[in-house]
């Protein structure tokens, strides 16, 4: 037998269900099941956000879960309902709003096919899905002429269109005989309390307004006759509808109450959820008085912080800059240009750094040419001017396996030198620990020749004669066709100028100098001769000219190739990395020649002339023996280059001197 307790259960159960089928009241959307579609959402405070204040040319829509019954199914009669609910309109910028919210009786809540804008995200240009039917009251805050709006501030009916069969100014009174009209703007930004009610007896539909803090009205701000049996279906969904355009508005509901033959339950005003914060009159008059005072103090803070930025500036790029160097404008770089070229001499822009200062790669502003930058230290002004004119001298020289010096900037205890900028860095990483791309001979060769051609000009054929004084591996620059480009030329001579007369300043790099260096400290074309020597050396060889060991006694590698020409096998003191791809006779050349230009003794050494000539195999190579070198350098035509002979005594004092020459500068 069925439970009477049971019994009563279900009944309760099915009129609850029923109750909440056609009556429903929300104070607040917290915990509310809505279907929200579009850009619709709600708050964390319950407040249910149709449109916000960041999107335009955007919809939303809320609609009750599930569809009600709207139709008596005995007389197909559409029933009364009642509604109330409390919407606010805030627009982001004043008298520039959206385009307003509707309360939607809809057969579907499909409604992806409505545009959003003056069509309020239930319509489109050909008024609305044919097989959905839409009861719309709008509260429109835009005057469309198209539809026939009758103003900005209005409430209207909608069947299937957004052209309204009834509308009326938005508006509430505060007399039952329908006396104390007052306006009520919709776009207020404060909440609006609105009923819509339904007779199904007489088919007047009803919608009244008042501000919050007001009673309901007992005279409707719009009133019309609209027979909604044929209109509707027998189920339809209710709810909200809103959209913006081109201005951002938001639009809220914070509280709402329907039900079916009968009066909505009315809200609660305490439950219900607060609006964003939004600044008041007061807020907006402060602001329009110190508005203009917080700008007046900006604009003193930016003009002093301008000035400020200038005077830092100006002595950030401050040059030293003397009356005589005007007459080397074209040569003379503005420091702020390197500064810029180099990103300000970043870390990430070094290309290395020497003895002679750090070298930057720069791209200068202007042109987009790139340059490498040395930042020379430089203390000392004595002399200053004599090297700037030597500087600028040198930037003259043109020739094609040397790096073009572009010009100088002088700033504080600095000297910038711009040399145009060689791709491939220096020879000797592509000789020395392992180098990633290992050059062929034939590459080789011919960055010797280019290198012995560019000395050769320095020496001989330039309209000054120019010591370079550094030659070696590091100071070969490749361009981007492997092309030996000998740089750093005259830079040493910096060094002279700061330093005092009466003292001996040796410029070089040990394995480099020439052992008469050590003695006299005066730099001469046959000095730049016996680096050469050392230079072809290590390129043929692929060692440095000196390694020093700290266990061992340290590797002179002018020994190691005269112990192999002693022993009749010089071409085993080659780079074994070749191994068998050289060219013999150029390889034996390059040796026999290295240690020819390496000679002790300065006058026996071959002008940079004979060198060329050997090398272009016009003028042969000194025949070589156990014995010495017997050679009549001096009938070959080459005046100053006196007759040489050499014994295997003088060849080992002669590197018994280079060592000694070590010593020297080591104990300095």
């Amino acid at each position: 037998m069925f439970p009477k307790n049971m019994f009563f259960f279900l009944i309760l159960t099915l009129t609850t269900a029923s109750a909440q089928d056609d009556d429903f009241t929300y104070n607040g959307f917290g915990f509310a099941k809505l279907h929200l579609d579009g850009i619709a959402e709600i708050a964390t405070n319950g407040l249910l956000i149709l449109t916000d204040n960041t999107r335009l040319q955007a919809k939303g829509h809320a609609f009750h879960p599930s569809p009600l019954c709207f139709r008596n199914s005995t007389t197909g009669k559409a029933l009364s309902f009642s509604t109330s609910f409390i919407f606010a309109i805030v627009p982001k910028y004043q008298d520039l709003f959206g385009h307003g919210l509707a309360f939607v009786l809809a057969h579907s809540v499909n409604l992806s096919y409505a545009l959003p804008s003056q069509y309020l995200g239930l319509f489109n240009t050909n008024n609305s899905d044919s097989s959905n039917q839409i009861v719309a009251i709008e509260f429109d805050t835009n005057m469309n002429p198209e539809f026939g709006d009758i103003d900005n501030n209005h409430v209207g009916i909608d069947v299937s269109s957004p052209k309204s069969i009834n509308s009326s100014h938005a508006a509430y009174f505060t007399n039952d005989n329908g006396a104390g009209f007052k306006n009520l703007s919709l776009a207020s930004g404060k909440p609006i309390q609105a009923w819509i009610e339904y007779s199904h007896m007489d088919g007047l539909l009803n919608v009244t307004l008042a501000p919050i803090d007001a009673t309901k009205p007992g005279v409707p701000c719009l009133s019309s006759n609209v027979n909604l049996s044929s209109l509707i279906s027998d189920h339809m969904y209710v709810g909200f509808s809103s959209s913006v355009g081109s201005f951002i508005t938001s639009h809220y509901i914070l509280g709402w109450s329907f039900k079916l033959n009968g009066r909505a339950q009315a809200l609660d005003f305490s439950r219900l959820p607060s609006l964003p914060h939004t600044p008041s009159k007061s807020s907006l008059e402060s602001w329009k008085i110190g508005l203009p005072i917080i700008l007046a103090i900006l604009f003193l803070l930016i003009i002093i912080t301008g000035i400020i930025f200038l005077v830092k500036s100006k002595i950030k790029f401050r040059e030293v800059f003397e009356d005589w160097e005007l007459e080397y404008g074209p040569q003379r770089f503005c420091y702020k240009d390197l500064f810029l070229a180099t990103m300000g001499f970043k870390d990430q822009q070094l290309l290395g750094a020497g003895g002679f200062g750090r070298v930057y790669k720069g791209v200068l502003p202007k042109t987009d040419i790139q340059v490498a930058v040395k930042q020379v230290s430089h203390e000392s002004r004595q002399g200053m001017r004599e090297f700037i004119a030597e500087i600028v001298s040198l930037g003259r020289l043109r020739h094609r396996n040397l790096v073009q010096l572009l010009g100088y900037c002088r700033r504080k205890g600095e000297l910038l030198l711009v040399y145009e900028f060689m791709p491939n860095g220096s020879l000797d990483k592509f000789l020395f620990n392992q180098p990633k791309l290992m050059l062929s001979w034939g590459q080789r060769f011919q960055i010797i020749k280019g290198v012995a051609s560019a000395l050769y000009y320095l020496h001989e054929e330039w309209e000054k004669v120019v010591v370079h004084r550094d030659i070696k591996a590091s100071n070969i620059l490749l361009d981007d066709q492997m092309n030996g480009r000998l740089g750093d030329f005259g830079l040493a001579r910096l060094y002279d100028h700061g330093t005092d007369p009466r003292t001996t300043h040796v410029v070089g790099t040990l394995g480099y100098l020439a052992p008469e260096l050590t003695k006299t400290g005066k730099a001469t074309t046959s000095t730049d001769v016996f680096a050469f020597g050392g230079f072809l050396l290590e390129v043929a060889c692929g060692r440095r000219p000196i390694e020093i060991r700290p266990s061992e006694e340290d590797i002179v590698l002018a020994n190691k190739v005269l112990e192999c020409w002693k022993a009749g096998t010089i071409l085993e003191a080659r780079d074994p990395n070749l191994g068998i791809e050289y060219v013999v006779q150029e390889m034996e050349m390059v040796l026999k020649l290295g240690l020819l230009c390496s000679h002790p003794n300065s006058s026996s050494r071959p002008p940079m002339r004979l060198v060329m000539q050997i090398m272009e195999r016009e003028a042969p190579l000194p025949e070589m023996s156990e014995d010495g070198w017997n050679a009549e350098i001096s009938a070959m035509g080459n005046e100053g280059f006196s007759d040489v002979g050499m014994s295997n005594s003088s060849l080992s004092s002669m590197f018994a001197c280079s060592n000694n020459g070590t010593a020297l500068l080591t104990g300095r």
